[in-house]
């Protein structure tokens, strides 16, 4: 009989130690998860899910490679601060890693840069500090997933932009650079247009000059066109040419020859008046009107295209 007991209990033993450890994995399922709050990283118009290893643009998924995105992450931890090539080698590439750092990590920012839409000689995210390696510009926010997705539960809304998808010196909305490089080229065209127009045109010029200016004032004013027409053509090929092929420091020129440009462009505001007599007087104080404001306008649309944001010290 105490065999008989002895042999019940060893073969109940593995039972019960089954039936605890079934009881055990329950309990433990039954836990809350992990919350992966601040795995999601928003900055200007772009979310990056750190934990799926995405970056997202207005909410659409934009294709980046393993390592330029990891270099990205490693910023994202510490935006603000100067990270030394010697850090980001030790984070991505470890010692016993057989590779040509330099090229990879230069492969990597560029193919970054190009996801952002960014530039090394007028970066809005990654700044390279020359012989000490890199800086996050843009200011981070860390995301809640569960406090998102609370909130976006009850119903679907327009979303609201918040103070990262600003421009940083306009306070609007951030433009589809495209469409302001657009209009910028053809407000040079246009100018091109005029230019073109009283060179070709330069005896009916003339002749409505002289229909409402004494002989000097004629001939002072036909020397301006000639003079300021000169000028004007290879100044607007030259912005038009920029604009065109992206040139990134295009802001920073135009802001340089703003002044001559506002100029040029006021002396030029004031030619619908030399067609007086053809349009009258009212078309034409109408179209000078418009003209005043036109170099205005070009200011704005390459500040829209060609943002600077102040570097951190």
């Amino acid at each position: 009989m105490a065999s008989l007991i002895r042999w019940d209990e060893l073969l109940a033993a593995p039972v019960l130690e089954n039936a605890k450890l079934r009881v055990v994995s329950l309990l433990i399922m039954s836990l809350p998860q992990a919350s992966p709050a601040g795995r999601i990283v928003r900055f200007g118009v772009f979310e990056a899910d750190l934990a799926a290893g995405e970056l997202r643009k207005n909410g659409a998924r934009i294709r980046l490679q393993e390592q330029p995105f990891q270099v990205l992450a490693f910023m994202l931890e510490r935006p603000g601060d100067v990270l030394t090539r010697e850090e980001i080698r030790q984070k991505l590439w470890p010692a016993d890693t057989f590779v040509d750092f330099d090229h990879s990590l230069n492969t990597a920012v560029n193919k970054l840069r190009e996801a952002l839409g960014d530039s090394a000689s007028s970066p809005r995210y990654v700044e390279t500090l020359a012989r000490r390696g890199y800086r996050f510009l843009a200011p981070v926010e860390r995301i809640d997933t569960q406090t998102r997705e609370r909130a976006s539960a009850p119903a679907l809304s327009t979303p609201v932009p918040t103070d990262e998808a600003l421009h940083p010196e306009l306070e609007v909305p951030l433009p589809n650079r495209g469409l302001s490089r657009g209009l910028f080229a053809l407000i040079q065209v246009m100018y091109l247009s005029f230019y073109l127009a009283a060179l070709f045109h330069l005896h009916q010029v003339a002749w409505n000059t002289e229909s409402i200016l004494p002989w000097w004032g004629a001939s002072t004013v036909l020397v301006a066109v000639l003079v300021t027409a000169g000028v004007g053509i290879p100044l607007r090929c030259y912005l038009f040419s920029a604009a065109t092929f992206d040139y990134r420091r295009l802001g920073e020129k135009f802001q340089r020859l703003f002044l001559f440009i506002l100029v040029l462009d006021q002396l030029w505001a004031i030619a619908p008046f030399l067609m007086t007599p053809t349009i009258g007087f009212g078309a034409a104080f109408a179209a000078t009107a418009a003209l005043l404001y036109v170099p205005f306008s070009e200011r704005t649309l390459v500040k829209m295209a060609y943002p600077t944001l102040p570097h951190r010290g």
